[in-house]
């Protein structure tokens, strides 16, 4: 005997093996056996067999003209069967009764289960609207059909024009355009952003990089709302001073300079002046808002997304031949023992007789020119006490190090300056430039913003107003954090830190100027008038907010330099580079800040230099491959200060070496004192921004964070 029935949402046919009261063993004509109660058996008959059942009810179902059963069938609930008679007329075989079961059963759109081999027709207006849906998904799947061969073929089907970045980074998983491309990913073996760039989507990896961090950091664009540009008061005093400024060639958010005047009885006054755009803007106002939600200037090669407006950084810029509004914070120098005797801070208009260029200025300013007090360069004998003082500082500082249980502070690193000059095919060229740190220009001006923002945040504790402090333990985890109450930075061996030399470009020091010119302007009234109050939520939030966006514009920078060395290495066709090893089997190349790693090298000491053959490249991944060629035996070890990490890359220069080396040292004690190793991503990727204790360029800001515009 064989059966009909149902099983698992299915029709099935089965030849009965036997029968134990309200069950069957029953074979399906694969051959697997199960167990059917009589519940589910929808028929019984003797011929044909199941086999031939099922090969002849394929080709009937087909057969069936769906619109014209559902005519056939009664509005009431029916069973198959007898339809199947309506149907076909006369008395149906088991094939044609089967066949119909199967028909209504695979198709719910027009009939409607209503229990076993029971249904009932759909009504006629839900029939058509399931239709026209019906119609609606095969159309929909030719349209994606259609893309996915386009994509494979890597052409980029028109209706991708605008979608593309959307695609990639805020997808709409259910869109016939997402669909396409990630089965097309599936069938190529390849990323979606790969995919993307190969299909034209996306025009080079550069702009892939530079789309994704957009997308996620500004998917509002980085455009400006219309502003206008607020003046400083009209009654500030004016300096009576020669400052200059000390920078690379390529700055233009110009936050601070320095003067020294002598005074009668023989002591310096020397002067550290510090663009004041607080004097314009006031908290809550359009330029605030901006501000806060952007919170730092992103730098990266050739190019920046600034804080401000270029209207507003153009009015406050300590601009060479003007007389701009600044925070100045004077202090009194013994110049035979270069003791402090005295501080004053005060807002005031600044002549800006200069803007020096270090790079124009390095060979020709040295410690032996200093200290001969020869040499033709401008502002001599200004830049000579500067340099005596700042040394003072220096020493001081390590003392206090020490004091920590940290070593001396080292500046042995280079930095990397990136140019893009643009060729006349419209393409641009990289020059990668090898700048070494602490240059007599580098501590000048490394110290005196570290005095500055020592002292500025001895004068917000002492009068009781908050600001926004960095601060460093010299052992343990979490040694360096950001706060809004005074602690040491034992890294820079100060007994506080707050980050108020860069206000132009970093929203943490605009905070921290609003509350100094408070207390400048009020004194000890300062608390009662100052923008922020203490345990301020507004200021804690700020704090939280700008810890994370920071490290995102730094990974930002940190990706973009490494995708320009790897360009650089096709553009100077370099087969073969020198490196030095870090640990875990990392190098580091000499010539230009780029980390890979070569597996066998995993077993290499420290600071081993290796001479590595360069294979491909991978612009998307950033990654590079390499094997080694020779390992140069008798070659020292680095120093081990060379082989830490060095999370200042970002902004490297003059303080933020100084800070670098702070870190550098207190990295080194921690991990002699734990008996580790810190990770490979610490050291190797010089990731900038992640301690962020540097204002920047050789002024205490690097314009474009280690990077240049051709």
């Amino acid at each position: 005997m064989q059966l009909l029935f149902e099983e698992g949402g299915e029709i099935r046919a089965g030849t009965v093996l036997n029968q134990q009261g309200e069950a069957y063993q029953v074979e399906l004509p694969a051959g697997k056996r199960t167990k059917v109660k009589s519940r589910d058996v929808l028929l019984q008959f003797a011929q044909p067999s199941a086999i031939e059942l099922v090969r002849q009810t394929g080709d009937m179902v087909a057969e069936i003209d769906l619109d014209f059963l559902w005519e056939c069938a009664p509005e009431a609930e029916f069973g198959f069967a007898e339809l199947a008679a309506e149907y076909y007329g006369a008395e149906p075989g088991a094939v044609q009764q089967a066949a119909l079961a199967m028909a209504l059963h695979g198709n719910p759109v027009y009939f409607r289960r209503k229990g076993r081999g029971r249904y009932q027709r759909a009504p006629e207006d839900q029939l058509k609207a399931a239709l026209a849906a019906l119609e609606r998904k095969r159309q929909q799947a030719l349209v994606q059909a259609e893309y996915e061969e386009q994509l494979k073929a890597l052409t980029l089907p028109e209706s991708f024009r605008n979608k593309v970045l959307q695609l990639l980074f805020k997808p709409d998983k259910n869109s016939l355009e997402y669909k396409a491309m990630d089965a097309a990913c599936t069938a190529l073996g390849m990323t979606p952003m790969r995919l993307m760039v190969a299909a034209g989507g996306v025009a080079s990896a550069r702009a892939l990089h530079e789309a994704k961090f957009l997308a996620e950091c500004f998917p509002k664009g980085t455009g400006f709302p219309d502003t206008d540009v607020p003046e400083p008061p009209g009654d500030l005093p004016l300096a009576e001073v020669e400052a200059f400024s000390i920078d690379d060639v390529t700055t233009t958010e110009i936050d601070d300079a320095l003067s020294v005047t002598k005074l009668p009885d023989g002591k310096l006054r020397i002067g550290i002046h510090i663009a004041a755009p607080a004097l314009g803007i006031r908290r809550g106002e359009p330029l605030d808002a901006i501000a806060r939600q952007r919170l730092s200037t992103v730098y990266f090669p050739g190019d920046k997304i600034t804080m401000l407006p270029d209207p507003m950084v153009e009015r406050y810029t300590l601009q060479e031949g003007r007389v701009c509004p600044a925070l100045s914070l004077y202090v009194t120098v013994d110049p035979t023992v270069w003791l402090i005797t005295g501080s004053e801070t005060r807002a005031e208009m600044v002549p800006i007789a200069a803007n020096l260029r270090h790079n124009l200025l390095d060979d020709v300013i040295t410690e032996a020119s200093l200290a001969d007090g020869t040499g033709d360069y401008p502002f001599r004998e200004a830049l000579t006490r500067l340099w005596h003082f700042a040394g003072y500082l220096y020493d001081e500082r390590q003392k206090a190090r020490l004091a920590s249980g940290l070593r001396p502070e080292t500046h042995n690193r280079a930095d990397f300056n990136f140019y893009l000059d643009d060729q006349a095919d419209g393409n641009q060229r990289v020059r990668i430039e090898q700048r070494k740190r602490g240059s007599p220009l580098d501590k000048i001006v490394a110290e005196m913003m570290i005095l500055a923002n020592s002292t500025w945040g001895k004068l917000l504790a002492d009068n009781g107003v908050p600001g926004i402090y960095r601060t460093q333990k010299a052992w343990g985890m979490h040694r360096t954090r950001m706060q809004t109450y005074p602690a040491p930075h034992e890294g820079l061996g100060v007994a506080q830190y707050a980050w108020s030399t860069s206000p132009l470009r970093r929203y943490v020091d605009l905070v921290n100027q609003w509350q100094i010119l408070a207390v400048a302007q009020h004194g000890v009234t300062a608390k009662l008038v100052a923008p922020f109050k203490p345990k301020d939520a507004d200021l804690l939030a700020a704090v939280a907010d700008f810890e994370g966006t920071y490290a995102a514009y730094a990974d930002h920078q940190s990706t973009m330099e490494r995708y320009w060395c790897l360009r650089w290495l096709k553009q100077e066709k370099r087969e073969r580079m020198v490196a030095a090893v870090l640990k875990e089997g990392a190098v580091r190349f000499t010539e230009i800040p780029l980390v890979t790693r070569v597996p066998e090298l995993v077993q290499a000491q420290r600071g081993t230099q290796v001479l590595l053959e360069i294979g491909e490249t991978d612009e998307i991944t950033l990654e590079v491959s390499c094997r080694v060629l020779e390992i140069f035996a008798g070659e020292g070890v680095l120093p081990e200060e060379e082989l830490e990490s060095d999370e200042e890359a970002a902004e490297m220069s003059a303080e933020a070496a100084a800070e670098a080396a702070a870190e550098d040292a207190a990295e080194q004690a921690a991990e002699q004192a734990a008996g580790q190793v810190a990770g490979i991503e610490d050291e190797a990727e010089a990731a900038p921004g992640t301690d962020g204790d540097a204002p920047a360029q050789a002024s205490a800001e690097r314009d474009t964070g280690g990077t240049a515009a051709g």
